[in-house]
């Protein structure tokens, strides 16, 4: 499989500060990406970061990309959110270029990641 990641580095989760949340997002995601055997693709060869941290930046990566992704993945609704409301079509679009947007904070009943 082969995904993305997006961190947002500007919140802060659960009262940690900014540096100790992108280091629970960062920590959480990679333990994930490595249980789950996912490739993470660079489509930026100027990208600065493995991730993502800019949700703008990767919707027009991906639209000169122009391809299908197994995954998106994130750590938390907080991660997001504020680009979701802000720009809910742009979120649509960002979605449909991949097969399963996952968020690793929340797992259902069956130890599944929950997307959405």
């Amino acid at each position: 499989m082969n995904g993305l990641y997006f961190i947002n580095e500007r919140i802060s989760i659960g009262g940690r500060t900014r540096e100790e949340s992108i280091t629970l997002q960062e920590q959480s995601i990679k333990k994930y990406l490595a249980e789950q055997n996912i490739q993470v693709i660079t489509l930026n060869p100027y990208q600065l970061k493995e991730h993502y941290t800019v949700p703008h930046a990767l919707l027009y990566d991906l639209r000169q990309e122009n391809t299908l992704f197994d995954c998106l993945i994130y750590y938390s609704m907080q991660a997001v959110e504020d680009f979701i409301f802000t720009y809910p079509a742009k979120w649509l679009i960002l979605k449909s270029y991949f097969n399963e947007v996952i968020m690793i904070d929340q797992l259902n009943d069956w130890n599944q990641p929950y997307a959405i």
